[in-house]
């Protein structure tokens, strides 16, 4: 049942715009399916994939409601299916904008090879900023998941050193943490952690509980001199 909230205005412009070869009656109803599918996606993956399902039996040829029935599955663990929804739906627009969704479901699968391969797409190079950093912070959990740390230091070491404070900041430091830890530097990883949590104001993640942690773990280590400065090589817990 649809809930009274999933108003059909509040779909993206975009998106109502590809509906509206549909019909009014059909489009409303497939728009009211894909609100809620974004109102469940965080806290009811499960309900979020069943409204973006029902999106899909009424209008499967759009490339946003494959897109949503991907998206919507990849949050509920189905990385399968998300694969193939994430593929239909590129096949009918051409965008690569989801490869880093895409590779993390290959990693989810157990298959970070796959994953890196995604590295090699044609569409990699059409990526905007944020999405390709998004694809560099799940190419570089990959390499950890194949047992090479170093390797996924080094996918993210330049971004690190170059980024600033930037939108994606907390996700991409917070990867360069657990690549460093990884890799067998606890006290980098540790500053790195501490400067997840300096811009973390949401407390989206356990980056300060991570940091003391590690912190507590070494006593009297000398992150003072670590190798690893934060950003802009600073002390990032000053």
């Amino acid at each position: 049942m649809l809930p009274d909230e999933a108003r059909a205005e509040l779909l993206d412009f975009e998106v109502t715009r590809e509906l509206r070869g549909l019909g009014p009656s059909l489009a409303e109803s497939v728009a009211r399916h894909l609100v809620a599918a974004g109102m469940y996606l965080d806290e009811d993956p499960a309900l979020a994939l069943a409204h973006a399902r029902a999106a899909a039996a009424l209008a499967s040829r759009i490339a946003a409601v494959r897109e949503a029935v991907g998206l919507a599955a990849y949050h509920a663990g189905e990385f399968t299916t998300a694969l193939a929804e994430l593929r239909a739906a590129r096949r009918i627009d051409g965008s690569p904008r989801h490869l880093a969704v895409m590779a993390d479901a290959e990693r989810g699968l157990g298959r970070p090879e796959r994953a890196l391969l995604l590295a090699r797409d044609p569409g990699a190079a059409e990526l905007g900023e944020e999405s390709r950093i998004e694809l560099l912070i799940v190419l570089s959990g990959a390499r950890r998941d194949l047992g090479e740390p170093e390797a996924a230091v080094l996918l993210l070491q330049d971004e690190v050193a170059a980024s600033g404070v930037q939108p994606w900041s907390l996700r991409l430091w917070y990867a360069y943490a657990e690549a460093l830890l990884a890799s067998g530097r606890p006290a980098d990883a540790a500053r790195w952690f501490a400067s997840v949590a300096t811009v973390d104001d949401a407390q989206e993640t356990d980056a300060a509980d991570r940091a003391a942690s590690l912190e507590d773990a070494e006593p009297g280590s000398p992150t003072g001199s670590s190798t690893e400065a934060g950003p802009s090589g600073e002390d990032p817990a000053s």
